[in-house]
């Protein structure tokens, strides 16, 4: 009955995030000699945990909140994923971000399973003492399922550093001495690591290099132009490396809209200005540019486009008007399997997610590791590891993708399960 209840829930829902993780993983395992229990058992999360908490806020009153965390995979080791704040957060959707984050970790040879967790809340509705005091009534919710050698989790969308320094305090005040290698994204003075915050948006560019090179696109970079959408930790990193590279960064995009100018943005200047802003936006920004929607930003002709939002952006309804020649995918899961095969029968390529966004959890690692050593390196030489995994990485995908025929996301997660798979028949089923 319960194992019944379970294939229910996850081959029965409707969560278009969640469906979308499960019909990439469909179409991969179909390349793969596996068992077909082996195939089922990769499918299913380890295991889940649904809580719901009481925070007092600061005029005195309560507020219950409810908030998941999800363990997909522990087969290659620890669970590895990040916590978000977002009042649209759902299980179903933290299955299938936990889903991806085992399939990233072992595409880039991290010795991490996947995780996702989250909180079902907006966070720029609460002030920051009620953000901490959230933060720590949810940390000592997951006291039983997180730690250095069992889960480590890591800023999303909706959180950030400090997020991760008040989750590490709860954790060590609980345990009774400090642990800074029970969460990675942390400041730099407790122990985190030079270059997290920047890996994920500066990994995204690494792998657009790597793609334009496969293409045989050796124009200038002032040439390329760039349109990102998204402007927050990744696509704001992301934008900023590819302007300080040379290329043409020519639309950007947040919650507020987007922001076109043909001939260029100044990155620099719309940054700063972000900084500045009180929601940390570029409303108001008046800079030399034309305002756009999102679906306008996302139809715009360019080079390269890189989302870096929310899933689901890409989709059937509109993928036959994209006009970019490469999609970088920044965030996770922007491209519906329906819009896949639009831009394949169109001949644009993508750059998948678990390749192109996997520069966070790789710095994480490096962050881990360095905690975990109490050894720490400087910026250059996190710079250098990032992309050597990240381009060995890449070259393993297009081996793939020579092998078997199929496009980039195909070849890297039938390159990422496999790898998962091997490990579990190699492990063999308890008992």
């Amino acid at each position: 009955m319960v194992a019944n209840a379970i294939q229910s829930s996850v081959h029965m829902t409707t969560d278009p995030t969640y469906q979308t993780a499960l019909q990439q993983y469909d179409r991969a395992v179909t390349h793969l000699k596996l068992p077909e229990g082996l195939v089922e058992f990769m499918k299913w999360p380890r295991r889940e945990l649904s809580v719901n908490f009481p925070v007092k806020m600061d005029d005195g009153s309560i507020r219950v909140f409810s908030g998941y965390r999800v363990h997909h995979s522990t087969v290659l080791g620890p669970t590895k994923g990040g916590i978000r704040y977002s009042a649209h957060v759902n299980l179903d959707e933290v299955r299938a971000l936990a889903m991806w984050m085992t399939w990233k970790c072992a595409l880039v040879n991290l010795p991490y399973g996947g995780a996702k967790g989250g909180v079902v809340v907006e966070p720029k509705s609460l002030s920051l003492g009620e953000l901490a005091s959230l933060t720590r009534r949810f940390t000592s919710e997951l006291i039983l399922l997180i730690g250095p050698n069992v889960d480590i989790p890591a800023p999303d969308m909706g959180t950030n550093a400090q997020t991760m320094a008040w989750m590490m305090d709860t954790y060590s005040m609980t345990v009774g001495y400090s642990v800074p290698a029970v969460v990675t994204g942390k400041p730099v003075n407790i122990g985190g690591s030079l270059g997290r915050e920047e890996a994920t948006g500066r990994g995204t560019i690494v792998c657009m290099l790597e793609a334009l090179r496969h293409k045989g696109i050796t124009s200038s970079p002032k040439d390329i132009s760039v349109v990102v959408q998204g402007f927050g930790n990744v696509g704001s990193f992301a934008a900023q490396r590819a302007y300080d590279l040379g290329f043409k960064v020519v639309a950007v995009s947040d919650v507020t809209g987007g922001y076109y100018n043909p001939h260029g943005l100044n990155i620099p200047a719309m940054r700063e200005y972000t900084n500045r802003s009180p929601r940390r936006t570029l409303e108001g920004y008046k800079g030399d540019c034309d305002q756009i929607t999102n679906a306008e930003l996302l139809e715009l002709p360019c080079d390269v486009l890189i989302p870096a939002a929310m899933e689901g952006q890409i989709r059937g309804d509109n993928a036959s008007r994209i006009k970019a020649h490469l999609i970088v995918e920044g965030a996770n899961g922007p491209t519906t399997p329906e819009a896949d095969d639009i831009l394949d029968d169109r001949g644009i390529m993508v750059v998948p997610d678990i390749l192109a966004n996997a520069g966070g959890v790789t710095v994480s690692y490096f962050e881990w590791v360095q905690g975990l050593q109490e050894y720490f390196w400087d910026e250059d030489e996190v710079y250098r590891r990032l992309e050597r995994i990240l381009v060995r990485a890449y070259e393993s995908v297009v081996s793939t993708q020579e092998q078997y025929g199929v496009n980039l996301r195909n070849a890297a997660q039938i390159t990422a399960i496999n790898r998962v798979a091997q490990a579990t028949i190699t492990r063999g089923i308890y008992p």
